[in-house]
Formats: structure tokens, C-alpha cells, sequence
């Protein structure tokens, strides 16, 4: 009689990981780059040295160097139970530097650590997800990818900021031990995340666990990825554009919650911490959310080339709202409808320049393509910002606001040299 053959084993499925993932990836790059300004900002840190913070995108902008030791020791999902251990940790020891001496300064050395520890789990996080997943759920679950990234900038951005300012507000605590606080909770979190994946994380192949292969092998790997990378049409044209397009909004990123934190006599509108975790990082990220969504609807149901140039003018001359606001300085009602605006715009344009940089490279080497992108997008991003705050100092923020607006043009210009696909719109 013949046995039957084992049945193949069940793909994991993907419900039960993805969305708490990229929820973990999302959060610890918010406290960095977005929970960290407000913080700074209220315990009395400057301008210039807030946007020097933007260095902290170094580790991304340079994940990819050590990413193959990543591949090559140990297993991705070890990996990503073992530094969402690490972060919680690190959150834990932000927590304590805010209640001791100089808390800033040690603030931001918190803030470099977990900036590394933070990219190392990306890594992780993105090369298990490839692995997990067949290419049909890769794609099914890239909305959600993006949305549990969105739902942890909304809990860092608003939830911690807000618990923060409100704590401190009612008096039940200093400022530094509010935002202490709102790290520990952050802290809790994670070491949840960690329990719960070293549980919940599907135990993969040994040989798909461990990732790529030999160090050589990958090695050869990225070198013909930067090859044929170099090797895509215009490819001068298309890196320029990667670092000029957000370059208002790469400037004035670091500088739109100072402004609105500043006391009146200084430019500002005087915002508390609580105010600015409720309005900024909590209705501006929805509307931020919204404008993506509407403008990756727009694109699929009306194609790229009609929609480019709208949407990234869009979001270039709606910068000029914030002008509007540093001149007029409406009321608190005024200051959340022009926010929410701005951020509408925002996620309009960066759903145009997502979307022309994913077909501007081949989708053959779609993936390390993509990575060299974001690569060059954080480091579009960091640099400009670490010189905002001596712009918005040497301007004030009037004039700032106006030179924003102007450093969009260049990005607009050369989004007419970028070559792309153009992919066909339902029912063309």
C-alpha cells in the first residue's frame, strides 16, 4: 500500500505578523526623527542644534552596508526578537538619561543608538517579510505595511507627544519626567512586541532563515546592483531628482513644529506640547494619510503622467501656507485647518514621487534598486534639515517659510527629465 505524501506545510500567514512588524519598524524612526523635535524643543534646545538632529538619519541612509551580516549570522527572526528586545531597552535608558543631569544631551546619544538599532531591525523586519510571504501576499500586504507604518507615527507623533505635554500640563509631573514617562510606555510596548513575536513569528527553513548565502555571494549581489543601477536610463537626472524634489520639504520638516512651539516674541505661535502632539501629530498625520491615499488613487485610476506634475505642485505651493501662517498668525482653529491642509498637500506629492521612483527603476532589480533609492531619500532628506535651523535663524521664519517654497522649484523641474514606466489605467 502506498503512503501517502506528507501534505506541504502551511504558508504562515501573514495577519498574524505584518501589521505588528512594520508597526515596530514604524516607531522607534518616529521617536527618533519626529517624537525627538518637540522634546528638544520644550526642554529648551535651539533651532540650529534641533536640525542638526537630522544626522540621526545617517543609519538609515547607511543601512545597507552592513545588511549582509545581518543576511549571513544568525536568522532574521532571531534578528527581530532580539533587537526589538535591544530597543526596548534603549527606550528604557531614554527614559532614565531625561531624569538625570544634562538630559538633552543624553537624550540625543540615546537617540543615536537606537537610530542604529532601529535600521538594523529594518533590515530584518523587511528581509523576513520577503521571505515569509510568496510575491502574491507581498503585494496583498503592502497597503497594510504602510498603514501600521502610519498607525505607529500617529501613536509616537501623537500619542507620546500628547501624553507628554498633557502630564506636564496638569502639573503631575516636570516636563522632563513627562516625557520620561512617555517613553517608559514605549519602552513596555516593545518588550510586549518582542514576547509577542518570539511567540507569534513563524519559524522559516533554515536555509530562507538565514538569509542570502555566503558573504562573497552577497557581496557580488550588491556590487551588480549598483552596476545596473548606474547602468538606468538618465540616471544623473534621476538621482538629482531623488535628492532636489523634497528639498523645501526636507528643509522645512525639522523647522514646522519649532515654529509652532516659539513663543510669539520670537516668531512663533506659541503652541503647547500637548497642543502639538493633538494637532500636528495626530489630525496632520490623518490628513498626511488621507492625501496618500487619495493621490495613489488619482495616479492608478488616471496614470502618472496626468498626475505628476499636479500633485508635486500641490505639495510645493502649499509650503507657502505656513508663510500665511507666520504672517497672519490666526487663532488655534485657523493654525489646525492650514496644518491639516499642508499635510494633505504633503502626502499628495509624496504619493507622486513614491510612485515615479518605484517605476523609474527595473523591475528585475526592483528590490535593490529601491534600496539604493531610499538610501539616496534619507540622505536628501538629513542633510538639508541639519542646515534648517541656521536658514530659519538667518531668515526668521517668514522668510524661511518663502525660501522653502522657492527650494521646491528645482525638484519640479527635473521631474519632467525622470524616466519611468507608465503603467495603463484601468480601462484605458
Amino acid at each position: 500500500m502506498a503512503i501517502p505524501p506528507e501534505p506541504a506545510p502551511r504558508a504562515p500567514s501573514g495577519w498574524l505578523f505584518v501589521p505588528s512588524l512594520y508597526f515596530a519598524e514604524g516607531l522607534p524612526y518616529t521617536v527618533v526623527n519626529l517624537v525627538s523635535v518637540p522634546m528638544l524643543k520644550g526642554l529648551g534646545a535651539s533651532n540650529e542644534a534641533i536640525g542638526l538632529t537630522s544626522l540621526l538619519y545617517l543609519p538609515w541612509a547607511l543601512k545597507g552596508m552592513w545588511g549582509p551580516l545581518v543576511d549571513r549570522y544568525g536568522t532574521r527572526r532571531g534578528w527581530i526578537v532580539g533587537s526589538q528586545a535591544g530597543l526596548a531597552a534603549l527606550l528604557g535608558l531614554l527614559a532614565l538619561a531625561l531624569l538625570g543631569p544634562a538630559p538633552s544631551l543624553l537624550a540625543v546619544a540615546c537617540f543615536a543608538v537606537l537610530a542604529v538599532a532601529s535600521a538594523t531591525h529594518d533590515i530584518a523586519v523587511d528581509g523576513y517579510y520577503l521571505e515569509a510571504l510568496d510575491p502574491r501576499r507581498q503585494t496583498l500586504f503592502v497597503g497594510v505595511r504602510g498603514a501600521a507604518y502610519k498607525v505607529a507615527w500617529l501613536a509616537g507623533q501623537g500619542g507620546l507627544v500628547y501624553l507628554a505635554g498633557a502630564l506636564a500640563a496638569a502639573g503631575l509631573l516636570g516636563l522632563e519626567a513627562a516625557w520620561a514617562a512617555a517613553f517608559g510606555l514605549a519602552a513596555l510596548v516593545f518588550a510586549g512586541l518582542a514576547g509577542y513575536h518570539a511567540v507569534a513569528l513563524p519559524r522559516l527553513g533554515a536555509g530562507a532563515a538565514a538569509g542570502g548565502g555566503p558573504a562573497q555571494g552577497l557581496g557580488r549581489s550588491f556590487a551588480a546592483a549598483f552596476r545596473t543601477y548606474l547602468e538606468l536610463p538618465r540616471v544623473g537626472w534621476l538621482v538629482a531628482f531623488i535628492l532636489l524634489f523634497r528639498l523645501g520639504d526636507a528643509f522645512m520638516l525639522k523647522m514646522a513644529q519649532p515654529f509652532l512651539m516659539d513663543a510669539p516674541e520670537l516668531g512663533g505661535l506659541g503652541m503647547s506640547t500637548e497642543q502639538i502632539g493633538l494637532l500636528y501629530g495626530t489630525v496632520g498625520t490623518l490628513f498626511s494619510l488621507a492625501g496618500g491615499l487619495l493621490g495613489g488613487w488619482l495616479i492608478a485610476h488616471g496614470g502618472l503622467r496626468r498626475w505628476m506634475l499636479p500633485l508635486a505642485l500641490t505639495q510645493a505651493a502649499f509650503i507657502l501656507l505656513y508663510f500665511w501662517l507666520a504672517w497672519a498668525r490666526p487663532g488655534l482653529l485657523g493654525v489646525a485647518l492650514v496644518n491639516a491642509v499642508e499635510q494633505l498637500a504633503y502626502g499628495l506629492g509624496v504619493s507622486a514621487y513614491t510612485v515615479v521612483l518605484f517605476r523609474a527603476v527595473r523591475p528585475e532589480h526592483r528590490a535593490a534598486h529601491y534600496a539604493i533609492t531610499t538610501s539616496l531619500m534619507a540622505a536628501g532628506m538629513m542633510l538639508p534639515g541639519a542646515l534648517s535651523g541656521y536658514l530659519a535663524a538667518a531668515f526668521g521664519y517668514r522668510g524661511f517659510f518663502l525660501a522653502c517654497a522657492a527650494l521646491s522649484l528645482p525638484g519640479l523641474l527635473l521631474l519632467l527629465r525622470v524616466p519611468y514606466r507608465e503603467e495603463p489605467a484601468p480601462g484605458a
